[in-house]
């Protein structure tokens, strides 16, 4: 965690930002929960517990310029909650998701399944891609198991 924490901080001062400790103490919940698709009050609430100094707006601030820096995308499921993924090192596009109808579970696909879909867009209507988003809902395996059983 602390060389991904070191990259990040790198990223910012490369955008003529620091890595205040209200902005690493951010960053570092969001590399504890990497997994979890954290909301901004979410993130607040885990901010708190380590450093009860900092404020919603600070978190909110933090969480929007990261965004902007491209550190973290900011994504909605269509629930009118907008949360917060980190995005993949390396990665040219945002990594894909399966949204569960049932349970509300948010699983990754990691792979870029777009590669093709995006040829034929910029060929067709001269539009040159900088990133896509693709978010599927359906119900997930451990609810459709369940189900069976």
């Amino acid at each position: 965690m602390e060389s991904r924490l070191d990259r990040i901080k790198k990223q910012l001062h490369s955008q003529s930002y620091k890595l205040t400790p209200q902005r690493e103490a951010t960053v570092r919940v969001l590399l504890e929960h990497e997994e979890d698709h954290l909301s901004a009050e979410d993130v607040y609430l885990l901010v708190k517990e380590k450093s009860p100094e900092i404020g919603l707006a600070t978190v909110y601030r933090t969480l929007e310029l990261l965004t902007e820096l491209k550190v973290v995308d900011k994504i909605n499921f269509g629930d009118g909650v907008s949360r917060y993924d980190l995005r993949t090192e390396g990665a040219e596009h945002f990594h894909h998701h399966l949204v569960c109808l049932e349970c509300g579970a948010v699983d990754e696909i990691q792979e870029d399944l777009l590669g093709d879909v995006e040829k034929i867009v910029e060929e067709r209507w001269n539009f040159k891609i900088k990133d896509h988003r693709l978010t599927f809902h359906g119900i997930c395996h451990r609810c459709h198991e369940k189900a069976e059983s």
